[in-house]
This record gives structure tokens, sequence and C-alpha cells, in this order.
């Protein structure tokens, strides 16, 4: 049975029930009946809060996101201005608090993506709320002065996203790089992009 948090509602606690059950079972294991089980829920329960399977991943892909901002904390980013070394700095903590404390969140992530790559309309969903960390990363490449912030926040969503792959599922799952490493790593990236004349 899924441990329920206090303060958590019914409808969190089935999305988190759902993003257990991608985890370990992956999106064949992902039926309402499974989720009631092991929510301890009575039958039919996530029926009643998600009635079709689309409803039940939108559910999830809701949660995921809501999940991830708690651990990616957009809020946490340094005010517009700050410089590269104290903006690399803050996206190494985030992103080395969730290769190390949120593993799980990273597989059902890559679940719920390749799902969306096979359904439009969850395409759409997941496209959405992804974009709560889009923006603000658009928004600190201009601050910082790139000639192109929206490719450069792709350049480092990018190096994030390599990085959470190769960590979760690649051949570095067994050796996370430390968060002075990652920052290293932001940091070389970020001069490259905006240190330097853009390239021709």
């Amino acid at each position: 049975m899924a441990a329920r948090n206090p303060g958590t509602s019914r409808a969190e606690l089935i999305a988190d029930t759902a993003l257990a059950l991608l985890t370990e079972r992956g999106m064949r294991g992902l039926t309402h009946r499974a989720v009631d089980e092991l929510a301890g829920l009575p039958q039919g329960s996530t029926s009643n809060q998600a009635r079709t399977r689309r409803a039940l991943l939108e559910a999830a892909v809701g949660r995921q996101a809501e999940r991830e901002a708690k651990v990616l904390v957009p809020a946490e980013m340094p005010a517009p201005g700050s410089g590269l070394d104290e903006l690399a700095g803050a996206l190494a903590l985030s992103l080395h608090r969730y290769l190390t404390d949120h593993r799980e969140l990273l597989v059902s992530r890559y679940e719920l993506a390749l799902e969306a790559t096979r359904r439009p309309e969850l395409r759409a969903y997941y496209d959405a709320a992804g974009r709560q960390f889009r923006a603000p990363l658009v928004a600190l490449m201009k601050a910082a002065g790139s000639s192109a912030p929206e490719r450069h926040a792709l350049s480092l969503i990018s190096f994030s996203e390599g990085l959470m792959f190769s960590c979760a599922a690649g051949s570095y799952h067994a050796e996370v790089p430390s968060e002075p490493e990652i920052r290293l790593g932001f940091a070389e990236l970020l001069r490259g992009m905006l240190a330097g004349p853009p390239l021709r």
C-alpha cells in the first residue's frame, strides 16, 4: 500500500500512485485497478476520479510537473543579471538534488514523455506542463545578455535533460556527477554561449 502523506488529497494520492506504478511497472502496469490496489483505495476510486486512461495520464503529468517544481524550484533561480557563476550554481544545485534524491521521478518522466509521442492529446498536455520550466530559463538568458535566449535556453535544457537520462537510464546511472562537477559543466556552457561573440 502506498503511504499517504498528511494533507494529501485523494486526487494527489491517485496521481502519486500512478507515478509510482510507472516507475515500478512501466506504462503497461498503469491501470485504474492497480492504482486502487497500491493506494489502498476501494475498488473504483480511481475510475471515479479519472474516468478514462487519458484522464489518468493527464493527472499523472500534472502531478509530475507539480513534484518536479518542488525539486527544481524555478523560484530558486537567481535574480536576472546576477552573473553566470551564480546562475551555474543555482542550476547545479537543482539538478543535483533531482539526480540524487528523486530518481524515481526521472523514470516516470521518461515513461510519460514516451507515451506522449504516441498520444497527440497527451503531447499537448505534457508540453503545456513543461512550459513552467522553459519560460524562466528564456527570461534568465535574455537578462544575461543572450543574443538568442530561446536557443540558449534550449541548450541549457538539452544539457540538463542529457544528464538526467544518462544518470537515470544511461551509462552513468551508477556514476552521478557531484554538484561541483555539474556546476562546472553549466559554467562552461554558459560562458561558451554568452561570453564570446556569436558565431556567424
